[in-house]
């Protein structure tokens, strides 16, 4: 069977660009299945530095299809940017790029919702990127989301924002005081975007159902990370849609028996974006480390990333939710510069020891984590290509992760840029 899907396995940003990017080479479509452009993938090829937001990383290759799924969050202004910035670099988009006639539109008054709902929650805040995702598939849940493919209708495109607006404009006006959106306003701004991106559009599900049958290879790119999926994550401190290698199958329309392969993504320490539970972070000295020698910084907003010891707990839980056999491992070189490295295999809370993830957010957020201590390497692993060639020390690490995890690590990456990595 020729489908992968490529998941983050911890709670996002765990370079899953770079690995999608490598695993392009033997696809044919490249398929992204949830998430907007609140979500960044960074790529570097040679010595260019690519982010993209909504477009797969898969882009970057001159001959390989590239499609937007029914399951992503489009908000049409961010995409035209996106294929804008790529066309400076000299990157075809036009014959590469498809985006489901069903995904959702991000609207004007989505990210005011997001960032309004954010602010009244105080001291429980999300850490929402405040790009409209959450009320987006809030609407497409309740049944009042706008399809991409409405556009091409401005009758019914009017109707849908209508409707949406009778309410809407209540609730801004009245909870939040502040001034409604105007359809006429909105109505011409999104008929000027329909006609930039029209050509782009198509039945993405027909298109990859076709290709399962002539026997090509699709690859499928998840955004977030596991612990952030809406039914298996940390709720509430989640994002909106499913993350999973489930994802995939409602994201794209492709039954779960075509997939052949989940490979979840992995980085060698730990990191967290905005609010939620977090029990190997390290506030201290470490933790500081880690984010300068990571260069832990979001590619989307810029925040500065939360880092800890690597979690087993929770990786070994991805990959049972994802069924996940194979890891990628990035950001190993990171680690170069500590003498002592922690894995995290036990959670300690009111005197009980969990060695599965709880289902309690309580737990997470209030648990002491037990940690095996191991020797770390103190050499430079940057750009290594041949795991033989990694420090002992490295290898033994890499070894304890793949045991704790019960997933073989087949991709190792030592660097940032595309030839830094070490395939097994």
């Amino acid at each position: 069977m020729p489908v992968k899907v490529v998941v983050g396995a911890q709670w996002g940003d765990e370079g899953k660009g770079k690995i999608v990017d490598i695993l392009t080479k033997d696809a044919d479509i490249v398929a992204r299945y949830q998430g907007g452009h609140n979500a960044g993938h960074t790529v570097v090829v040679d010595d260019t530095q690519f982010i993209l937001h909504l477009i797969p990383s898969g882009i970057l290759h001159p001959d390989k299809k590239c499609i937007i799924g029914n399951g992503v969050a489009v908000d049409p202004s961010a995409l035209i940017k996106e294929i804008t910035e790529l066309e400076k670099n000299g990157i075809n988009v036009n014959d590469n790029l498809f985006i489901s006639k069903r995904s959702h539109l991000i609207m004007p008054y989505h990210k005011f919702l997001d960032m309004s709902m954010e602010n009244v929650k105080g001291g429980k805040k999300i850490g929402t990127t405040g790009r409209g995702i959450g009320p987006t598939y809030t609407d497409k849940a309740g049944r009042l989301g706008i399809y991409v493919l409405d556009l091409f209708d401005k009758k019914i495109f009017k109707e849908k924002l209508e409707l949406n607006l009778s309410y809407k404009n209540f609730i801004i006006q009245n909870l939040f005081k502040s001034k409604v959106f105007n359809v006429d306003d909105i109505l011409n701004e999104y008929m000027g975007y329909a006609e930039k991106i029209e050509r782009y559009v198509t039945d993405t599900k027909l298109m990859i159902r076709d290709a399962i049958h002539k026997g090509e290879r699709v690859l499928c790119e998840g955004a977030q990370g596991t612990m952030l999926d809406v039914d298996h994550g940390t709720y509430p401190y989640v994002t909106s849609s499913s993350t999973t290698a489930g994802g995939a199958c409602t994201g794209l329309g492709i039954p779960p028996q075509k997939i052949d392969e989940v490979i979840g993504v992995a980085k060698a320490y730990t990191t967290r974006v905005g609010e939620g539970p977090f029990p190997t972070e390290l506030k201290g000295k470490e933790g500081g480390l880690l984010r300068e020698e990571g260069g832990e910084y979001g590619a989307t907003t810029g925040r500065p990333r939360r880092c800890g010891w690597f979690d087993a707990i929770v990786v070994r839980y991805a990959g049972w939710i994802n069924g996940m056999k194979a890891m990628a491992i990035t950001k190993l070189d990171v680690l170069d510069k500590f003498k002592k490295i922690y894995i995290c295999t036990e959670y300690k809370y009111k005197g009980r020891s969990y060695t599965e993830m709880p289902e309690e957010i309580d737990i997470i957020e209030n648990c002491e984590p037990v940690y095996k201590e191991m020797d770390g390497w103190m050499k430079n692993s940057v750009g290594i290509t041949d795991f033989k060639l990694l420090p002992d020390n490295a290898k033994r690490y890499i070894d304890e992760i793949s045991k704790l995890v019960g997933a073989d690590a087949t991709i190792i990456s030592t660097g940032k840029k595309r030839n830094e990595t070490i395939l097994i």
